[in-house]
Formats: C-alpha cells, structure tokens, sequence
C-alpha cells in the first residue's frame, strides 16, 4: 500500500524565502503557478516574451521572465513543458545555473526516467504529479480544496529533498487531498502503460471497433455513434464516482448481466496478453526511444497518424451529431467541415 501524506505531514514554510519558477504555462503550468503564488510563494514563470503563453501569464499576473534568467534566479526549477522539448529546454535553458543547493522538479519522470535529462548530483531532484488536469487543480484549489498528487524523489542532496517536495505539494493544494509516495520509475512506466492500453490506445480502439461493427452489419453511423461513443461518458462517470460496483449498480439488470457474461469476451486473456507486451515495450525503454526517435525526424509518421484519425467516419458522424447537442461548448459542436484548431503546445 502506498504512504499517503496530508497537510499535517507538510511543513508549510520550507520554501519560504526561495524563489520556484514555473518553465511552462500550459495546463499544469498556469495552474501550479498561480496556486503556488496564492499559497503565499514567491514564483516567476520561465517563458520566452513574445509567446502567447507568456502573455496570458502577465495578464493572470505572474512575473514573466526568459527560460535562463528564470533558471538562474530559481531555488527550484520546475519543468513542466511537453516531455520531448524536455531535453532540449534543460541543456539550452536550465542546465548551466544548476549547482549545489538548487532543486529540478517535475510532474512528469519521464525525461529523468530514460536519462534524456542527466542532472548533476549536487542539485535535489523530485516531482510533484497531480492527478487530474489544469484546470481541474486549479479550482479545486480556489474552491478551498485539493486533488491528489504523487511525489517522489529522486535525488536527495540536500538531505531536505522530499520536506521540499511535501511542502510544493502543499502550496499547490493537493495536501489537502492527500500526496502518494511513488517513484519516477514508477510513476512513468504506470502512466504510460494506462495512456496506451486503457485510458486512450485501448479506448478508442475499443470505440471504433464497435462503432465500425455495428455499421458493417447494417445500422445507421448515428446510431452507433450513440451506442459506442456517445453514452461512454455516462457509463464512466458512474465508475468515476463510485467504482464499477456504482455503475452496475446504476445501469438495468439486462446491461449488467451483458457485461458480467459478454465483457471478458471482447477484452479477455489476448488482450492481457497484448497489454502485457505493451508493458515490457514501456518497461525496456523501447518506446520512449521510439518517441524521442520520431520527434527528432520531424514528428511524420505522427501527424500522419493523427490526420488519418481525423477522416473516421466516427469523426464525421460525431461532429455533425455533437451540433445538435445545445449543451456542450459551442467549440465542440462545430461541423464535420470546420478545420479544427492545432493542439496547442506550450514549450519554453
């Protein structure tokens, strides 16, 4: 079982006094930032001034200040831009103003984990991962609440490294909720196993699979649209909020005898199976190289992967279903025609 702190464990004024820049301002960044800062601490966000980020930054009322000069100011440099700009960020921005005495902090280990950032000994090396996005952290935290997060440590040059980490924990919110003791092993080889075999890869296969089922024997696109993307959310806010015992709870005894006798067909021992290479592909590093590998060719078997994805005819049907759905954002109701906006990527 995991040690879980609270904010009886956290020493609230171990960071007083030092300065945590923020290298980042997407969704983790801009959220970590102004709690930290309403959390009575000094923090500057490292971003270069002309980008948009950086802007908004200024406009929320954060001290807005080159990568370097905030990596040279900093106590504690806390990287939260995508992991594969990760490397690049530390060896132009970061890497010369680490000595004795600094502490390098993530909420993601995968650039610590497969050694694309190699720190010096001296410095303190730790993360904070809350559990949900952004946005989410942000106002909860402003609600007066917290949602949880992991720490784990690294390096412990200070001999002070996890009463650090324990009170960033606290000055972003999340030791009101509790703080799960990990490791950047851990935390990193878990996290990327859930994203590619259940939390997405597995999902959306799943979906597809039996949306183009459905049409393949003859019903309507809408209608499998329905059946297979549509009431998904509704199945998974039940768990969300009380387990797979509160969703079958919730839905008819026809839909929970069907899951208790058809679901270990569908995902049954071959899928374990596949899950279970897919952990060793994460566990050996193979697919971190694969990810750093295509990143450093230009990203093109990735946009073409994410352009074909586009034209399903999942896509197209739900665009044009999602118009008639008055309750969602007006972004998420836009025609099958409209271009859709470029995911935005916040670096340094």
């Amino acid at each position: 079982m995991a040690t879980i702190f609270y904010e009886r464990d956290a020493n609230p004024n171990a960071l007083k006094g030092k300065t945590i820049a923020i290298l980042g301002y997407g969704s983790q960044g801009h959220a970590q930032a102004q709690n930290l800062r309403d959390s009575g601490y000094k923090v500057i966000v490292g971003l270069e001034p002309a980008r948009p980020s950086a802007q908004q930054a200024r406009a929320d009322g954060m001290v807005v200040v080159a990568p370097d000069e905030a990596a040279k100011r900093a106590d504690w440099i806390h990287v939260l831009t995508p992991d594969e700009t990760q490397a690049d960020v530390y060896d132009q921005y970061l890497k010369p103003y680490l000595h004795p005495g600094k502490i390098l902090g993530f909420s993601h280990g995968f650039s610590i984990h497969f050694k694309t950032i190699v720190p010096p000994e001296d410095v303190d090396v730790v993360m904070i991962a809350p559990k949900s996005p952004g946005h989410l952290l942000r106002r909860v935290y402003s609600e007066g609440r917290g949602v949880p997060s992991l720490i784990a440590i690294q390096q412990d040059a200070s001999n002070r490294a996890h009463e650090y980490a324990l009170c960033y924990a606290h000055g972003i919110g999340s030791t009101r909720a509790g703080v799960l003791q990990t490791s950047f092993k851990e935390e990193t080889e878990s996290d990327l196993f859930g994203e590619q075999a259940v939390l997405c890869g597995g999902l959306t296969s799943l979906i597809k699979k039996g949306f183009e089922t459905l049409v393949e024997a003859g019903y309507a696109p809408e209608i499998a649209y329905f059946e297979c993307l549509h009431e998904m959310k509704l199945i998974v806010d039940l768990i969300y909020e009380g387990g797979l015992g509160r969703m079958r709870y919730s839905i008819s005894n026809t839909a929970e005898y069907g899951d208790l006798t058809r679901g270990e067909k569908v995902v049954g021992d071959e899928t374990r199976a596949a899950m279970k290479k897919i952990l060793a592909d994460v566990q050996s590093g193979n697919f971190a190289k694969e990810w750093i590998d295509e990143n450093k060719s230009g990203g093109r078997k990735f946009h073409a992967l994410r352009e074909k994805e586009k034209q399903h005819p999942i896509e197209i049907v739900g665009a044009q279903l999602r118009g008639m759905m008055s309750w969602l954002p007006k972004e998420a109701r836009k025609s099958a025609e409209a271009p859709q906006p470029a995911k935005q990527v916040v670096n340094a």
